[in-house]
């Protein structure tokens, strides 16, 4: 059943993706714009119920202020216009912004409440099959969230024409290879390739202590380990991604500056020659993570923690080397497992631990030693903008403390970061 939808258009608001995530709450699709759409653009999307042109702050843009393109305007469904700024203010009361919401969505537009994860797979299994035909894809699967989603997304759609990548660069946590492996390769019946790239990485990083080199470093190494493989493969005419909403959105709009540039966004190496495939592309992270529930992923991998793109490489701070990576990785697991014992898993939004490159003098089996500190890092978000350090109980990190010290090799203190963002910022690196 095709989902009704609600479009939303930047007309300068910094609050597009606030008023698309109530809109869904409701059970109606909605969709974010740029303001100038063309009636071609505007023509491929089916089912438009009503438009909202939401304007803001960044309404002026090179001293001109933005309007909506005729297109839009004389589009034949019902218009509602918001600005947060000026005369016509929104709602700031919850329940009144939802209401009024409500009343337009549903009075108004006569939109139906038919946007649910179900619906979403039902369609996307039919437009991958459309799309792909009898053809051949590659998915890069790195074993997070969005990956992970889209293998189990594929398979359910095109099951054998798809070809998975596991590349495992020796920077991913404590037995998350493994997983990636049985859990597709085993369970699900994947084309799996796992490519063992460790050695290959971790040459490369020798020595680099700057943490934008390093980052450049795994990104690009990555991309030469995949078109090794992608290359000894034939007729493959399709490259799939898990791009999902906030990257787009955070990758800029007409009238807002980038947050950040993702590398699914834009970054792909100009002579791989493939067709995108990117069926995670407008859900929100909550959302790919109920996808992935409904397409019978385990809990443990579709509530992954947050994990940066270069893994633990930003965790071991400065040069890395094997032993530090090791009590990086080492660590982390205790974290996760006493996290896991105390009921804080799934409480607390992200923690980890980090290893910098720094000695102090301590005590190990009766004589002086020099190693490394280990420093133990929970916060809590809502955006990853802003966020607040877990008060953890002290007996918790009292038993992670000495697990640490006694069970991790080079290591004899343990510090708890208690420095929220800002000031800090959530990784190290």
């Amino acid at each position: 059943m095709e989902q009704d939808k609600i479009l939303i258009i930047d007309m300068g608001s910094t609050r597009n993706t606030y008023i698309a995530r109530e809109i869904r709450e409701l059970g109606v699709f909605t969709e974010i714009h740029a303001h100038d759409m063309t009636r071609e653009e505007l023509s491929k999307i089916t089912n438009i119920k009503g438009i909202i042109l939401n304007g803001g702050e960044n309404r002026v843009v090179d001293g001109v202020q933005i309007r909506a393109s005729e297109a839009l305007l004389n589009a034949g469904v019902p218009v509602l216009s918001v600005d947060h700024e000026g005369s016509a203010p929104w709602p700031q009361e919850e329940e009144a912004r939802i209401d009024k919401l409500q009343s337009f969505v549903f009075n108004t537009c006569k939109a139906e409440a038919n946007w649910n994860m179900d619906n979403f797979i039902a369609e996307q299994v039919a437009q991958l099959r459309a799309q792909v035909g009898d053809g051949k894809v590659l998915l890069a699967l790195s074993g997070g969230v969005d990956s992970s989603v889209v293998a189990a997304l594929l398979i359910k759609a095109i099951g054998p024409q798809l070809t998975c990548v596991h590349v495992n660069h020796g920077l991913l946590r404590k037995g998350e290879p493994e997983e990636v492996v049985h859990v597709f390769r085993e369970e699900m019946g994947a084309n799996l390739i796992y490519v063992d790239a460790v050695d290959r990485f971790l040459d490369k990083l020798a020595g680099v202590a700057d943490p934008e080199k390093k980052r450049m470093i795994i990104g690009a190494e990555f991309i030469r380990v995949f078109e090794d493989e992608a290359r000894s493969l034939k007729d493959v005419k399709f490259l799939a991604q898990g791009t999902i909403y906030p990257d787009i959105i955070e990758s800029g709009t007409k009238t807002v500056k980038a947050v950040k540039s993702h590398h699914n966004v834009g970054g792909l190496p100009e002579d791989l020659d493939f067709e995108l495939v990117e069926p995670l592309k407008m859900l929100f992270k909550d959302e790919v993570r109920e996808c992935g529930l409904a397409l019978g992923l385990p809990r443990s991998m579709v509530f992954r923690q947050p994990f940066p793109g270069p893994g633990l490489g930003v965790r071991c701070i400065g040069a890395i080397t094997r032993d530090r990576l090791e009590a990086v990785r080492e660590s982390d697991a205790i974290l996760r497992e006493e996290f896991a014992k105390a009921g804080l898993e799934g409480k607390v939004w992200q923690y980890f631990t980090v290893v910098p490159d720094v000695k102090s003098v301590g005590v190990r089996d009766h004589k002086r030693s020099f190693e490394w500190p280990v420093v133990l890092r929970a916060v809590n978000t809502v955006d990853a903008m802003t966020a607040t350090v877990e008060r953890v109980p002290y007996e918790v990190l009292e038993i992670i403390t000495h697990r640490i010290t006694h069970e991790v090799a080079g290591v004899n203190r343990v510090l708890y970061d208690l420095t929220p963002k800002p000031a800090g910022t959530i990784e190290w690196e």
